[in-house]
């Protein structure tokens, strides 16, 4: 705060100069005073990470770690990081995790944070693609019961709607109490998988409810996101058989079962429920071999590690989504954990295929860990998915149609996805923002990444379509630097 200083000959000026001159000094000190309240309440001492366990390398930021409060007492767990750029202008991201039930710690430790953990379960390396060179990153573990979220009733049963309302709340509770400084900052609303579902949900309430609480909410992004049942199961019949997944005589009683005038197109086909028993029964074969023969489901080109992870994964937590319209499907699940028991290894869970989340449940579990990020002693032990969530979650909407509709309308958005996932594929959101009907502003053509072709975008009326080419499920994992050089074209609208 710079030095306040007076002219002592003031006093021999007339009565009107010294009366405004009182103005003046009373103006400073409302201005200091405010100032002196605001410096108080920012950046939370209490929330700061000063000695984070197994981080062997400078960093350039500021990094919090502490809970905000959600709907009916829920305390959601949130780990922000500042932009080792200019964090004072540089625009904030949310950034959540799908499942649902699945940590947001994936994100952050996994793909897109500046630090990442090795696979001893000890130590952090530096990730030179981090989002926070460019972005202030808020990694959100949400809904309660997730991750270090909690519920003090115990109570995880929730939905769709409660979910955004509390990931509403939080966010007020962020900017409010936590973090005012930065309520000037342009916000961006982000995840993967699931977030299909939640940034949508989240990104209209908080459009909505601007007058009462307001934002400075620009757009959003949403990485192979889950926007309508109905176009992924379907679209992945087409994607798996035209990446050689299965030959020509299963596709032709898929086609001749399941599509009108036995004509393949999206338009004449019904894989996603079809109560004509013979499609029931190709359709059922052909997810087998997507699913549940050993394929990675995240990215049809990668191997699946084998290692322990914990008793649910983000695996079953997709897989009880992508299925859950199938009745006659209700036996992979099943049949996965009886896959898993006859290989007759004690160590071998959930986690292949394809995932293996050994090193951060092991980082996350550690005491010191545990301490150094603010985690309250009763807090349950870290789970990378919870299966109680997961299990219990309403889920509300069959498509995401009406809330783009509305965000379109409003600010800009980004749907992007890795071409070689199979749990969202790339072809069923590109129906679904087709669907949408929306200007197109530049015909399809390929972008650019270090001197190589980064994939293909598409551009509509405040909605950019992206591929990222040989990527999976988990874009900033699988290609880091293409997937920041995508961010950086959407947040500051530079050409791809």
């Amino acid at each position: 705060m710079p030095e306040i200083s007076f002219d002592s000959s003031s006093t021999a000026k007339t009565k009107k100069d010294s009366s405004a001159l009182m103005c003046t000094m009373k103006k400073c000190i409302s201005l200091l005073v405010v100032a002196l309240i605001a410096s108080a309440i920012a950046a939370p001492a209490e929330d700061a990470i000063t000695d984070l366990p197994g981080l062997n390398h400078t960093i350039g930021f500021r990094h919090f770690s502490g809970y905000l409060n959600g709907a009916q007492g829920k305390q959601l767990h949130y780990w922000f990081v500042e932009s080792s750029r200019d964090p004072a202008n540089d625009p904030l991201v949310l950034w959540m995790n799908g499942g649902p039930g699945c940590s947001s710690m994936e994100g952050l430790l996994a793909e897109l944070g500046p630090y990442q953990v090795n696979v001893d379960g000890k130590t952090l390396r530096e990730n030179p693609y981090a989002w926070n060179t460019v972005a202030n990153v808020l990694f959100l573990e949400a809904p309660a019961c997730v991750g270090f979220s909690y519920d003090p009733n115990d109570d995880c049963r929730t939905g769709d709607d409660e979910t955004s309302l509390s990931n509403y709340l939080a966010l007020q509770d962020f900017f409010l109490h936590k973090f005012p400084e930065y309520r000037k900052n342009e916000f961006y609303i982000t995840g993967e998988s699931y977030a299909g579902i939640y940034v949508p949900t989240l990104a209209v309430r908080v459009l909505k409810g601007q007058k009462d609480f307001t934002i400075n909410l620009q757009g959003y992004a949403i990485g192979n996101g889950l926007s309508s049942y109905e176009l992924n199961d379907d679209s992945i019949i087409f994607f798996a058989y035209f990446h050689g997944l299965f030959g020509d005589e299963l596709w032709n009683r898929l086609v001749s079962h399941c599509c009108t005038g036995s004509r393949a197109s999206k338009e004449n086909c019904n894989f996603y429920n079809s109560y004509w028993p013979l499609c029931i029964k190709s359709v059922k074969e052909a997810s087998d071999i997507v699913y549940n023969e050993g394929l990675n489901m995240y990215n049809l080109y990668d191997d699946c590690p084998t290692g322990t992870g914990g008793n649910f994964t983000r695996y079953e937590a997709d897989l009880s989504n992508i299925l859950r319209k199938h009745k006659h499907h209700s036996d992979l699940l099943q049949k996965t954990k009886e896959r898993i028991v006859q290989l007759g290894e004690a160590n071998l869970t959930l986690d292949p295929p394809c995932t293996n989340g050994t090193n951060l449940l092991d980082y996350l579990n550690m005491p010191e860990v545990r301490k150094a990020i603010h985690i309250p002693d009763h807090v349950q032990k870290f789970e990378l998915c919870n299966d109680e969530v997961n299990m219990n979650f309403k889920r509300e909407y069959d498509t995401m149609k009406p809330q783009y509709q509305y965000l379109t309308s409003k600010i800009r958005g980004l749907v992007y996805n890795g071409d070689i996932d199979m749990a969202c594929n790339f072809l069923g959101d590109e129906w679904f923002v087709e669907s949408l009907d929306l200007r197109v502003l530049e015909k399809r053509r390929m972008w650019h990444q270090g001197g190589q072709v980064g994939g293909f975008v598409k551009r509509f009326q405040n909605l950019d379509l992206v591929t990222v080419r040989g990527a999976g499920h988990m874009v900033p994992e699988d290609k880091p630097g293409p997937a920041l050089k995508m961010l950086v074209s959407f947040l500051f609208k530079k050409p791809y």
